[in-house]
């Protein structure tokens, strides 16, 4: 069977990925182009019996003309035949309201020789808008192949692969002549360059105009749609913030209420587990390490799938509506009052997600003073990796109730997303005050898509990768500290810890202790006099003034590598030496209840609610994520400055940690 290199490419926003999606399903790898944050999706599909298909997905680019990391990347695979991915047929996928503006990529990509169709995606709105297109004399007029698609129905998929297979019948005549370009002096200034590309452009649209003309046409009365009556509610300069608010809002109470059944299964799927693994397997090492340190490091980070699943599901749901695009907007207009760029809106978007990826798209910011402040931000933003941190803290000391109709636990939920955003704009208001550094406005132009009807498909897919995502990325942490904390845990030295059971075993004479207390003696100074139990005790004065313990202290160092690895922290040193018997209460084995079990040498509770916001604190601000702190030292090629960011971000979560439980206790 032979194969066919095949390259989607299109505007942001025409329903290229979605395409993408119905022609490859769950046959599609997602990576990065080597040396950058750009994501690589491909695919595969059978477009025969005799014939399959390698899809690449390129990035949304308007242009040719790159000014963007992911406009470079489509024109690099399009123009270098080394690239391994360099297509056999190309595919530009249009929007079919708004033909016009898509088309300058189509001439462009055909212009290159690349055999090349022109599929005009979301045909099913061609009636609700009004639109008509002479189908077969815009191919002619284009010398290619034109297939109608509807993604949403199905239609065109069909005629779409039978074109793909047919490729060498498609004509590789250029749509326009630039040779007259070729023949003017532009020198070769930047400047220059961009009238040569200004004046390529003028006569690549007066070729489209003419020949839409004759087969594009718009009935004017059913152009005026639904569209303008919500964006002149939702992008509304007031409702619009209201409309967002209560948008999280619910989101949030979504994630509590929804996902607090799935996660005691699975947590107490784990303990069953454990539990049985306990009684089959042979007393040992090897049997400890499983059972009190890979299971709770990996059930910790598992536990959590639930919630983030739904919290993903529905961001994605915004995201395919269109409506995101409209946040985007609204963000342009408060981020340019404390002193970021437009263009700094979608670093700071993205960090919601991950702040890797989104310092690296700083790079498309060309003020230096302005990308320097947006990386130094960004990481202020919720990200996906504090969430299993608040959802546990949140969970266990926020107490149950409502106000208007929202838990308590969603707002504080709110109230953590809105104080990242807050103390990054601050910053930035700041830093724009302090850096000394010449500074040129720059805007930041987007295109706000038409609302549409989510596609189940693909929010099912874009949830399946980025959940599978955090937990693969999480996983690489929490299996290496977990064999690590149950060995430091499980071992020790010194008279104190080879003493312990002979201690045990003359205290239980003397206060007539039952084997279950004895155990639980052995265990518990077991674990305080281990290599584990000194390095927390070592530590312990620095987080004592946050109100917190050795063991929590433990979590909050280890956690450096990655936040989400504190859950997982806390669950292995929970569980070191625990007794797996299944006699006691369903459920106390879980670590919300391990957690709330956990008291100081007076008797009180460690996790009160001043520890509580103390902790919810020092998450929100702190830099605890070496990943971040390598893409940061490698985008500003300074350590200078990254050693700035570090020391401010964990000076203001030290202190305000401090300050919460200092007056909360």
């Amino acid at each position: 069977m032979t194969s066919l290199k095949i390259a989607l490419v299109g505007n942001p926003n025409t329903g290229k990925s979605s395409l993408f999606n119905a022609l490859t399903g769950l046959n599609q790898k997602v990576g990065n182009y080597p040396g950058i944050t750009v994501e690589k999706k491909i695919g595969y599909c059978k477009l025969s019996d005799t014939q399959q298909a390698e899809i690449i997905d390129l990035p949304g680019a308007y242009s040719l003309n790159p000014s963007s990391e992911d406009e470079h990347v489509a024109v690099n695979v399009l123009t270098h035949s080394s690239e391994p991915h360099y297509p056999d047929v190309v595919v530009v996928v249009c929007e079919v309201s708004n033909l016009k503006q898509n088309l300058l990529l189509f001439t462009q990509v055909k212009d290159l020789g690349l055999p090349t169709i022109l599929v005009i995606n979301m045909v099913d709105q061609m009636r609700k808008k009004g639109i008509s297109i002479e189908v077969e004399k815009l191919a002619q007029a284009l010398q290619t192949k034109v297939v109608l698609t509807s993604t949403r129905k199905g239609e065109g998929l069909t005629e779409l692969k039978e074109a793909i297979v047919n490729y060498q019948q498609l004509s590789l005549t250029p749509c326009v002549d630039i040779s007259r370009l070729e023949a003017m002096t532009f020198g070769t200034s930047e400047s220059e360059q961009r009238r040569k590309q200004q004046k390529e452009t003028i006569l690549r649209y007066q070729f489209i105009n003419k020949i839409l003309k004759e087969t594009y046409t718009v009935d004017q009365r059913k152009a005026q749609t639904l569209r303008a009556r919500l964006d002149r509610f939702l992008i509304h300069p007031f409702f619009g913030y209201v409309v967002f608010a209560a948008i999280l809002l619910l989101i949030f109470q979504a994630v509590f209420t929804w996902s607090s059944y799935p996660m005691d299964w699975i947590e107490n799927g784990f303990n069953v587990f454990g539990e049985w693994l306990a009684t089959k397997l042979p007393a040992g090492a090897l049997s400890e390490l499983l059972i009190e340190g890979i299971l709770p490091g990996i059930a910790g980070i598992t536990v959590f799938i639930p919630q983030i699943a739904v919290l993903f599901t529905l961001i994605a749901l915004l995201e395919e509506s269109g409506y995101m695009s409209r946040v985007v907007f609204l963000m342009d207009n408060v981020m340019r009052r404390f002193g970021l760029s437009g263009k700094s809106v979608v670093p700071l978007i993205s960090g919601a997600a991950c702040a890797v990826p989104a310092v690296m798209i700083a790079r498309n910011i060309e003020n230096w003073k302005e990308r320097l402040i947006t990386i130094l931000v960004t990481p202020f933003m919720t990200c996906s990796a504090r969430l299993p941190v608040y959802l546990i803290i949140i969970n266990l000391v926020i107490p149950d109730g409502d106000f208007c109709w929202i838990s308590y636990k969603a707002w504080t939920f709110f109230a953590m997303y809105f104080l990242g955003f807050a103390v990054a704009l601050l910053s930035a208001f700041i830093l724009d005050k302090v850096l000394k550094m010449h500074k040129n406005n720059s805007f930041f132009i987007a295109e706000i898509p038409d609302y549409k009807i989510p596609l189940l498909r693909n929010v099912c897919l874009t949830v399946y990768e980025k959940t599978k995502g955090f937990v693969v990325g999480a996983g690489k942490f929490i299996l290496a500290i977990s064999i690590l904390l149950w060995f430091l845990g499980s071992h020790g030295v010194g008279e104190k810890y080879n003493s312990i059971e002979a201690t045990a075993e003359q205290l239980a004479q003397t206060h007539q202790w039952t084997a279950e207390q004895k155990a639980h003696y052995i265990e518990a100074q077991s674990l305080e006099y281990s290599f584990l139990g000194y390095i927390g005790k070592g530590i312990e004065p620095v987080f004592r003034p946050l109100g917190y313990d050795w063991k929590i202290s433990i979590g909050v160092v280890a956690s450096f590598a990655a936040r989400e690895v504190f859950i997982s922290t806390l669950s292995t040193v929970y569980s070191l030496g625990k007794d797996l018997d299944t006699e006691g209460e369903e459920g106390e084995h879980t670590i919300l209840a391990k957690m709330r079990a956990e008291v100081r040498p007076d008797g009180t509770p460690i996790y009160t609610l001043g520890t509580g916001i103390s902790l919810l604190l020092y998450y929100a601000f702190a830099m605890q994520c070496l990943s971040t702190v390598a893409v940061v030292r490698k985008e500003t090629n300074s350590w200078k400055w990254t050693a700035i960011q570090w020391i401010f971000m964990t000076g203001i979560a030290y202190v305000s940690a401090m300050m919460a439980f200092i007056l909360i206790r």
